[in-house]
């Protein structure tokens, strides 16, 4: 968890003066909403139905919840979060031509 949040924040994804990805979240002061969302873990190798049989325990989950969220904060960088647990209606803007998956295994070169 912390490693993962770590790489969030140090991710050179933000436009420098040159338009080039080249800035931190710490370099722009930028700030995060962090939301958390559980089909991440929804099986859907089989039927019509997504089976959580394999999700972890919420109570952990929502620990690793608040320690991700409190990393941030601890690195300086101003956070809004959603509820745990709870239905929510978020929207977003895009601001950029890109979509990252980001992972703190190690993955081949290509995806």
């Amino acid at each position: 968890m912390r490693r993962l949040a770590d790489k969030l924040i140090d991710l050179r994804v933000f436009a420098d003066e040159a338009g080039r990805m080249n800035l931190s979240l710490v370099d722009v002061k930028g700030a995060a909403l962090v939301v958390s969302q559980f089909t991440l873990f929804a099986d859907m190798s089989r039927g019509r139905r997504p089976s959580l049989l394999k999700a972890g325990d919420p109570s952990r989950a929502e620990e690793l919840y608040d320690a991700f969220v409190r990393r941030f904060r601890e690195r300086g960088i101003e956070v809004q979060t959603g509820s745990f647990g709870a239905v929510m209606r978020v929207s977003i803007e895009n601001d950029g031509p890109v979509t990252l998956v980001i992972s703190t295994d190690d993955w081949p070169t290509r995806a």
